[in-house]
């Protein structure tokens, strides 16, 4: 009877352990990193320590936030520019439905004359957001996202086998998956605009991250029948649509994620992940509430567009304010797949051909 009644308690015990919510792992590994990545054994070590309800580090599942930029942190930027940039240069130069102004036209023309020969960008009229939001001026919000799932198709120049919409860096949209699967909140807090972020990672993370987690820059909107009308002082009605107004009214960048941050989430970010100086405050913040900030090195030089020297100046400002960093040649098994090739820019070159 006592051996019975032990083997019942044995079972059930058993039984209990199988449906009981798995324990976070020492040896847990993310796909796409390099076995070896200290960086990857850092981010590891990090979200076993906040996941473990018996440290002095614990952060419960509610308050468990995670921060990315998007440019050059989750998706390349050196196409050769970023891919906002490039969606700019293809409405004003190569796109046979709309005649851009002069005035931007010159400067489109000059800029992608200079990233294509390696040169140094001209002086731009006005930011390239607030270009981007005048070349959109009367598109509704749809419209537009569709107009930026067209462009996405279009090859990326400096590589082969891989389009702009394929421009993520894998290794990255892995550990988004990993933190979300060990129950992180996680955002992007971007300067790009909030509705193409929206669009571009639909597909490689939008099963992850849910539209109202892209935070990005915004464009001022308003209805067809609003006229000089302010917002406030007018109501939609069922046959008004919603358009892009023509300007940009809030850059996402440096304090203004902070600002993002703490007006759209309401909790400072248990980890964040960026690439460059505007993503210096999103870090800060970070730290100075117990949490920690990861930088990506473009040091890749074989595999993408990356600059050691300028690398290696990074890594230094990144550590001298209590950042660590990830090595994207060491660290990084893969960047966009082993079937994507770098190839030579060539000044014959377009940046984005026309549809």
């Amino acid at each position: 009877m006592k051996k019975s009644l032990a083997l019942l308690l044995s079972v059930l015990l058993l039984m209990t352990t199988a449906c009981a919510k798995p324990s976070v792992k020492d040896d847990d590994t993310i796909s796409y990193w390099t076995e070896d990545s200290t960086a990857m054994q850092s981010i590891v070590a990090f979200v076993n320590e906040v996941c473990d309800e018996s440290s002095d580090s614990y952060v419960p599942p509610e308050q468990r936030i995670a921060v990315f930029d998007s440019d050059g942190t989750l998706f390349g930027e050196l196409f050769p520019t970023y891919f906002d940039q490039c969606l700019m240069m293809h409405r004003l130069l190569h796109d046979k439905t709309y005649e851009a102004p002069a005035e931007v036209k010159e400067y489109a023309q000059a800029l992608e004359s200079a990233l294509l020969s390696g040169q140094s960008e001209p002086k731009a009229p006005r930011s390239s957001g607030q270009i981007i939001a005048e070349s959109f001026k009367g598109f509704t919000v749809e419209e537009y996202r569709e107009y930026i799932h067209k462009f996405m198709s279009q090859p990326a120049v400096g590589f082969e086998g891989m389009t702009y919409g394929q421009g993520s860096y894998k290794p990255m949209v892995a550990l988004v998956q990993y933190l979300v699967e060990h129950d992180f909140m996680v955002y992007i807090v971007s300067g790009a605009e909030s509705n193409l972020l929206r669009e571009l990672w639909q597909d490689d993370l939008g099963q992850w991250i849910p539209p109202y987690r892209m935070i990005g820059s915004t464009f001022s909107l308003v209805a067809t029948g609003q006229g000089d009308k302010a917002l406030r002082d007018y109501n939609l009605t069922d046959d008004d649509e919603v358009l892009i107004e023509g300007n940009m009214t809030y850059k996402c960048v440096k304090m203004g994620k902070v600002a993002s941050i703490v007006n759209q989430i309401g909790i400072a970010p248990t980890l964040a992940f960026g690439n460059s100086s505007g993503d210096f405050a999103m870090g800060t913040y970070a730290v100075r509430n117990g949490g920690k900030a990861y930088m990506l090195l473009c040091d890749d030089t074989e595999r993408d567009y990356g600059d050691t020297e300028k690398a290696a100046k990074f890594d230094k400002q990144c550590k001298e304010l209590g950042f660590e960093t990830v090595s994207m040649k060491d660290d990084f098994a893969t960047i966009y797949g082993d079937n994507v090739k770098k190839t030579s820019i060539v000044q014959e070159q377009e940046l984005a051909p026309a549809a």
